[in-house]
């Protein structure tokens, strides 16, 4: 048994052809699902450039200089930076980083990049703002779920979320936060310390060499196009704090970061219907530590998160009854699924980058005597089973370019087991794709 991680010509051979096969898989399903639409006619019900919600739109803007300057300086510096920085100082630059990268990105279209989308009618803030009980508004969020509600039918957002989205903008809002631009720059700060909390974890787990290699991927990427604009970049964030609590909790068993780990992840459960996969992960991080200390805790958490919105109202499972009629109601019903099954496969390595289709493949021998090796292969083979999981419920077709940004981190890591060589050009291939979708593409979150 041998690892993954080169130590030999012949492993890193092995592990290059492996990556090949992996890297060209990405970009074959991203050319099919780009080709197959526009060459057959065939209507998959999204914007004009399938498979993201899209638009064919070349432009420059303010941002464009900041984010070349970032590009090259990115590909340059980070790969030796992550590896000589103090962990301290590692942790502020990826934080900083990510938020200049996301915001350089956004200002192409210049301040509205950061404030147009969370302003947008089928969003949260305009609901947000004229929401004055919000005792009221869960008593009666289920009756307006579905479209027989009428005019008084939540918007798609809304709608299609639990009511802890809409409580977190809400509490923007009453702090002064509701303008879109106000938002926008508070779910970008959020956001940016996604990356933060995914290394906290990997080095906690005993994996702090591979956390390094990783953090250039979790910071310049072209997931950073669709996290200054989604309150899905937010979701991404409160789960990664949720799982880094929890390792903490597993590793030093303590009882107050296993409660912290259940209400963050009980408020992800809250936040989106499709999170409670992040179960899948938790499990993980639980085997990788060799530690069940934080279960029974963190999932008592979780529910009293739960059971704070059941009592103040929202019926969950009502809920999802009503969601699942007003999504096959609207266009998600009218997507066929014989081009989203793959489609939707296609879409997140746009938005994850296609190298994640290189790092991926770094999974499948499943020859790991590593210790941190197996750590990073476990988390990472954890995001492909949560992406496979929520591809086959296929509630979700088209948009999960912003939809399954929870998940993206954590497939990222995976690319931390390339050879060197694949990594250094690899940074380079995402960050080139990260200003070509910003550049041509008008992506509508």
């Amino acid at each position: 048994m041998t690892s993954t991680l080169p130590g030999t010509r012949r492993d890193t051979r092995r592990a290059a052809t492996t990556a090949a096969w992996g890297l060209a898989t990405a970009f074959a399903l991203l050319v099919l699902a780009m080709a197959v639409p526009a060459v057959t006619g065939w209507y998959v019900h999204v914007h004009s450039f399938p498979p993201l919600h899209a638009q064919w739109a070349p432009r420059v803007g303010w941002g464009t200089v900041p984010a070349l300057l970032l590009a090259v300086l990115g590909v340059r510096h980070a790969t030796v930076l992550s590896e000589s920085l103090s962990w301290r100082r590692l942790l502020l630059v990826v934080f900083l980083a990510g938020l200049a990268w996301m915001l350089a990105l956004a200002f192409v279209d210049g301040s509205h990049g950061v404030s147009q989308i969370l302003g947008e009618p089928y969003e949260y803030l305009r609901t947000a703002r004229s929401t004055t009980d919000l005792h009221a508004t869960l008593q009666e969020y289920v009756s307006r779920i579905r479209l027989e509600a009428g005019q008084r039918h939540w918007p798609v957002h809304v709608a299609g979320h639990p009511p802890g989205a809409l409580t977190f903008f809400v509490a923007l809002d009453r702090v002064g936060l509701g303008s879109g631009f106000g938002a926008g720059t508070a779910v970008t700060v959020i956001a940016a310390t996604t990356a933060v909390a995914v290394l906290v974890t990997v080095r906690v787990l005993g994996a702090e060499t591979l956390a390094r290699r990783a953090a250039p991927f979790l910071v310049l990427g072209p997931a950073a196009v669709w996290q200054s604009v989604s309150a899905d970049a937010m979701f991404a964030a409160t789960a990664a704090w949720g799982v880094a609590c929890l390792a903490l909790a597993a590793t030093r068993r303590s009882l107050g970061w296993s409660v912290l780990a259940g209400l963050l992840l009980g408020c992800c459960v809250m936040m989106s219907y499709g999170l409670p996969l992040l179960g899948v992960l938790a499990v993980a991080v639980l085997v990788v530590a060799r530690s069940w200390f934080p279960l029974v805790p963190a999932a008592l958490a979780a529910l009293v998160v739960v059971a704070v919105f059941a009592l103040l109202g929202f019926d969950y499972l009502q809920a999802l009854s009503a969601i699942h009629d007003r999504y096959y109601e609207g266009v998600g019903g009218r997507r066929p699924w014989t081009y989203w099954m793959w489609g939707d496969l296609a879409a997140l390595a746009f938005s994850a980058g296609p190298l994640v289709g290189a790092g991926v493949a770094q999974l499948a021998p499943a020859r790991f005597t590593d210790p941190g090796t197996r750590t990073v292969a476990w988390l990472a083979g954890a995001g492909v089973a949560m992406v496979l999981l929520a591809d086959l419920s296929q509630l979700s077709r088209a948009e999960v370019e912003r939809i399954w940004l929870p998940f993206v981190p954590w497939l990222l890591l995976s690319c931390a087991l390339l050879p060197e060589r694949w990594r250094r050009r690899g940074l380079a291939l995402q960050v080139v794709v990260a200003l070509l979708v910003q550049h041509l593409l008008l992506t509508g979150w």
